[in-house]
């Protein structure tokens, strides 16, 4: 989709759904969650259960990593030449439509494919603090997969076992926007779906996620205690399109850095991607070709067809 990127024009600052976990009506907790992957691909969710002092110390030692020197995080560089997305990566350049930020990738889960050598050393209770953080989440994650499994009508299990079951890959990814003195000339990331199932998203309390819905991009409002939710690519096919993929961005500022957490919960690379065979009838037709996980990437990320 061709949309307009001008992240300085006026945008209405849009409530997305909020999903309090604290009621304790389960069908209506399933139910709001369903309704918001349904209508916007995004919502925030209140009383998650994440203790916030963890997520306090998540976000000290994401921003403690950034505050190092050069040299510190380029021990986890990501190598030069590399297929794979592991590592530190940084683009911090006064060039039109670049990207500005760096970023720190590595997955977190399973312990079989987890690589330490991509983990700073530097905070050294960095690896304490994520390996609590990754048990959280997956045990968040796997309840909304949950909610959404049975808003297709299906067991609990049926989106995480669509994903690879236990083999399903979860990725830490934080990403540092630095004050930009120039930022007409650069994004912090450019409009996107997530080629993910779904992605966890804390961030700092400097605004900058922006969505796109209804023909137009809105500003989305930042709650101190919430984690937001993004609805991604491989959900949206595994539901055979009930559940939508959400267009966002980032915009950077001029004087404050934004940095923000992201957990991607994501298909095992083998596992093909495709409508749930249980949704498929004559009624409902699948929308969406079979494609295994790491050729669907691919094509993705390089902007050929997948269909």
């Amino acid at each position: 989709m061709e949309v307009e990127r001008d992240q300085h024009t006026s945008l209405l600052a849009e409530t997305i759904p909020i999903v309090d976990l604290s009621n304790l009506d389960e069908e209506q907790v399933s139910r709001a969650v369903v309704k918001a992957s349904e209508e916007w691909g995004i919502f925030h969710v209140v009383n998650h259960g994440i203790p916030m002092d963890l997520i306090g110390r998540l976000k000290e030692v994401g921003a403690q990593f950034f505050d190092l020197p050069e040299t510190e995080k380029n021990a986890v560089a990501k190598q030069a030449g590399s297929k794979d997305f592991e590592g530190y990566t940084t683009n911090l350049k006064y060039v039109k439509g670049e990207v500005w930020a760096e970023n720190l990738f590595h997955r977190i889960w399973p312990p079989s494919c987890i690589n330490f050598s991509y983990w700073p050393k530097n905070p050294p209770q960095y690896r304490e603090v994520i390996e609590e953080y990754t048990k959280e989440t997956k045990k968040l994650s796997e309840r909304f997969l949950g909610y959404l499994s049975e808003g297709l009508g299906l067991t609990r299990e049926a989106l995480i076992q669509g994903l690879g079951g236990e083999s399903t890959e979860y990725v830490m990814r934080i990403n540092n926007y630095p004050p930009d003195p120039k930022p007409d000339l650069t994004l912090g990331v450019p409009e996107h779906t997530d080629i993910i199932g779904i992605a966890i998203i804390v961030t700092n309390e400097v605004s900058g996620l922006q969505i796109f819905k209804d023909d137009r991009w809105f500003d989305v409002h930042y709650i101190p205690t919430a984690i937001t939710v993004n609805i991604g690519d491989q959900i949206l096919r595994l539901s055979n399109g009930k559940y939508k993929n959400v267009l966002h961005r980032a915009i950077v500022d001029k004087e404050k850095k934004r940095m923000s957490w992201p957990i991607f919960v994501d298909a095992n690379p083998d596992v093909v991607i495709r409508p749930l065979p249980e949704l498929i009838n004559d009624d409902n037709p699948a929308k969406f070709k079979p494609i295994t996980c790491k050729d669907f990437k691919y094509r993705r990320l390089l902007k050929l067809p997948v269909e």
